[in-house]
């Protein structure tokens, strides 16, 4: 390959490790050098308006839309994302079809005192951006009062810190690699509270007739955090949700069987709707449609507008 390859990527301290993580896989497992690969940091409007929920001012593709634009203007030749921040409806001419193996998918929960859930004073306040965590969470404690947080992980527990919340809710994927485990307060299980499809999860994307990058890309890609990523993602495909959607959607494999786990609510979060199948791996993208389908027909669409 006699040009170097450009690998864009936000440019938040968490981002710029994964883009560094995917760079690292891609000299490990290729004759590439230190030299053929740069990575280069591109502001999104996600990151520019952190005061409104995504879904005031045009939803995920906000953390994507500008990086997939450079790719599609060949001015980089590999985009990362964090799978989780990605619109389900995929960009004409782009593709992604590599993941780096998943990181832990599971939620925490961070206080200033290592208080848990439970043990929050009534009417505690937590920041979360999340539909789906504030009504999970409202599951397990029905007084905890949720108020809007947006940023990086720096910002988010800057404002902890300075009391504006009693608690906050991160991916713990998105901790681990700041090394800034001493304020978790508590880990939940995936079956407490169900993860976001994706969750954990770098997806590498490139042109879809970029061949020399794809057989780059093919040489790292992590085959069982694919076929758990893909049946995720097929749960949102089937159901057409957005980042007001509010859906969790978990995938394990043990041997040659993978099971899905899932759950979705209404707008209003008063009505859950939970689904949980098995099938053979090789049909990890059809069991993805199959509890779509049972979900959207359980909640006789009452998560959309």
């Amino acid at each position: 390959m006699n040009k170097k390859i450009t690998i864009g990527t936000r440019g938040s301290k968490l981002a710029l490790i994964y883009a560094q993580i995917a760079k690292d896989k891609i000299l490990l497992n290729t004759n590439l050098n230190e030299d053929d690969l740069i990575i280069k940091k591109i502001t999104t409007k996600g990151d520019q308006a952190q005061n409104v929920r995504l879904s005031e001012i045009g939803g995920k593709g906000l953390f994507s839309s500008s990086i997939e634009r450079e790719l599609q203007e060949k001015k980089i030749d590999i985009a990362v994302h964090a799978l989780k921040d990605l619109p389900t409806i995929e960009t004409k001419g782009l593709t992604i079809n590599t993941f780096l193996e998943r990181n832990d998918p599971r939620e925490i929960l961070l206080t200033t005192n290592k208080t848990k859930l439970k043990n929050l004073k009534p009417n505690a306040i937590i920041g979360t951006s999340s539909y789906r965590r504030e009504f999970q969470i409202k599951g397990i404690r029905k007084d905890i009062k949720c108020k809007l947080i947006r940023g990086n992980v720096d910002t988010r527990i800057k404002k902890l810190n300075d009391g504006l919340y009693d608690a906050i809710i991160l991916a713990y994927a998105g901790i681990k690699p700041l090394k800034i485990l001493n304020q978790i307060s508590e880990i939940f299980s995936v079956e407490e509270v169900i993860p976001s499809a994706g969750q954990g999860i770098i997806a590498l994307q490139s042109r879809e007739n970029d061949n020399k990058i794809i057989s780059v890309l093919k040489k790292i890609n992590h085959d069982e955090t694919f076929q758990r990523a893909i049946a995720e993602r097929n749960v949102l495909k089937t159901l057409e949700g957005d980042c007001e959607t509010a859906i969790g959607a978990h995938a394990v494999i043990a041997g040659n069987k993978i099971t899905l786990e899932a759950e979705l609510f209404s707008l209003d979060g008063t009505q859950r709707f939970y689904e949980k199948k098995t099938s053979l791996l090789e049909n990890a993208q059809e069991l993805g449609k199959e509890v779509g389908k049972l979900l959207k027909i359980k909640s006789n669409k009452s998560y959309k507008k």
